[in-house]
């Protein structure tokens, strides 16, 4: 699979529930967002009583040697506070941010970890009326390996938030989502070696596969089907080899495999719903100017099609 398309696949699961139909920050559905993979400061998990994580592992099995070279790195969304002179709430944007995590021997992982301190300042911007607002993020990153048997190892990547944040800042899940990382996620790749599926690892490999601990993710392989070299853990579950339908005209930030019936229903949106959407987020206006352009033949891509299937062997 090309970086390309992994990114895309990275991309749709990163963004997954970032504003849902009917894309208004008006409507219900809309007033908690970003409920998947949110990795919170230390202080306020520990305030919570350990309910919102601070941390979260990533465990993945690998077959290779002292040789084969692991290369890590996290995503996730910074959130910024827009606010402007007008009469339209407080809006919390996003802005990726990308981590190279390491690109080591697993010799080298065995014999200690690798640890990655990172950091994002705050910052202030205005534009016109709107004002826009980023606390400053704080992290970490271990990443590191164990041997589980002859050739095999269980590489284990840990991302935990350290950002300052105590009750004065403002207790509620509002006010620290800009000071956590938000839909956190780990790709990994594997050279000299290849990765054991965890959803179904062959039965010589159960028993190390089981080794492998995973909190708050889940590591997939990623690719071309047969390819194990690299490896997506999300917050969000889904099979080995996920793809994008190519009949999809871009991400709708509300699950999959229902571009047709969305499509459909954002054309019904009126002129007042639709000036609110364009007024509240970039990525929703785009979305929206996507889906009115449609054309018929477009349209009629996401009605249906059909696949061929690969007859499974009898057991």
């Amino acid at each position: 699979m090309s970086d390309d398309t992994v990114e895309r696949v990275a991309a749709a699961l990163l963004y997954e529930g970032y504003m849902l139909y009917p894309y208004r920050p008006s409507s219900v559905k809309n007033r908690q967002r970003f409920n998947f993979g949110v990795v919170y400061p230390e202080t306020y998990s520990t305030l919570q009583g350990g309910v919102e994580p601070s941390a979260m592992r990533t465990e993945c099995l690998v077959l290779g040697d002292d040789d084969t070279v692991i290369d890590a790195k996290a995503r996730f969304l910074h959130l910024a506070v827009r606010t402007t002179d007008g009469a339209d709430p407080p809006w919390q944007e996003a802005v990726e941010r990308e981590v190279p995590l390491t690109a080591d021997h697993i010799g080298d992982l065995l014999r200690g970890p690798r640890r990655t301190r990172f950091s994002f300042p705050a910052s202030e911007s205005v534009e016109g009326d709107v004002r826009r607002n980023q606390s400053r993020l704080d992290g970490e990153a271990d990443v590191r390996a164990r041997a589980v048997g002859d050739g095999s190892f269980v590489v284990s990547v840990r991302l935990a938030n350290v950002s300052a944040w105590t009750a004065a800042d403002g207790g509620t899940r509002e006010n620290v989502l800009p000071r956590s990382l938000v839909s956190a996620h780990t790709i990994l790749r594997v050279r000299g070696g290849e990765f054991v599926s965890l959803l179904e690892p062959p039965e010589a490999l159960r028993a190390q596969a089981a080794e492998c601990r995973n909190e708050g993710v889940w590591p997939v392989i990623v690719g071309e089907e047969g390819s194990r070299d690299t490896m997506l853990s999300s917050p969000i579950i889904v099979y080995d080899y996920p793809r994008i339908a190519p009949e999809s005209a871009g991400d709708l930030f509300d699950a999959t495999e229902i571009d047709e019936i969305l499509s459909l229903r954002i054309m019904t949106l009126t002129d007042e719903e639709k000036s609110e959407i364009r007024r509240s987020d970039e990525r929703a206006r785009l979305l929206l100017e996507r889906t009115e352009s449609l054309a018929a033949e477009q349209m009629m891509k996401l009605h249906g099609t059909m696949r061929p299937v690969q007859p499974t062997e009898a057991s």
